[in-house]
């Protein structure tokens, strides 16, 4: 009886100690990781490509973007929160573009988890996004990032050697275009670095 006890106890270890690593496996990026390297279509678009610094067609990679920090929301267009903060997120992409000496260094994409490109572009329309969106029909990124609930928000500071690090992820809780805009400063350096 013991033996059994015993054996049943292990195999229980074994099941958590499997699921406790797939829960470790799936996480998504935070502060101080790189994020992973992914590959996004180039822009139709003359201004989005002109908007990002890229040309040319095929993919391309998120430290080619021609910028130090990139803001990239994880959204879906079903996703009601996202919807609802919409005109923030439009409201701090103004913001940014309205600075002068922080235009050219920070931008910002949204990646569409499960949407296609018809559905992200319905979704820009609606919502009159200016900054460039990114379908993720096959939720390919959506998996290579944890498989986060939107929308999820990500402050990406690009390197002088192309590395691209995660300085802040959250998961919704939007707080407003200006305490955003401060956040990005702050958690980017772009802030410290105006101070010299």
């Amino acid at each position: 009886m013991k033996k059994k006890v015993l054996l049943f106890l292990i195999a229980i270890s074994l099941v958590l100690s499997v699921f406790a690593f797939s829960i470790s496996a799936n996480t998504f990026p935070k502060k101080g990781d790189t994020l992973p390297m992914i590959s996004l279509p180039i822009p139709k678009s003359p201004e989005a490509k002109e908007y990002l610094g890229i040309s040319g067609e095929g993919t391309f990679k998120i430290p080619q973007i021609k910028a130090r920090v990139l803001f990239i929301e994880i959204f879906s267009m079903y996703c009601p929160y996202c919807q609802k903060d919409a005109p923030g997120i439009n409201e701090l992409y103004q913001l940014i573009d309205k600075s002068e000496g922080l235009r050219d260094k920070i931008k910002m994409i949204g990646i569409g988890a499960g949407n296609t490109p018809f559905e992200v572009e319905v979704y820009k329309k609606t919502y009159n996004v200016s900054f460039p969106l990114f379908p993720d029909k096959d939720f390919t990124i959506h998996k290579m990032l944890g498989e986060v609930r939107t929308p999820f928000f990500i402050i990406v500071r690009i390197n002088k050697d192309k590395t691209h690090e995660v300085v802040h992820s959250q998961l919704g809780g939007f707080q407003g275009a200006d305490s955003f805009f401060k956040l990005i400063l702050e958690t980017s350096g772009l802030i410290e670095e105006g101070k010299k």
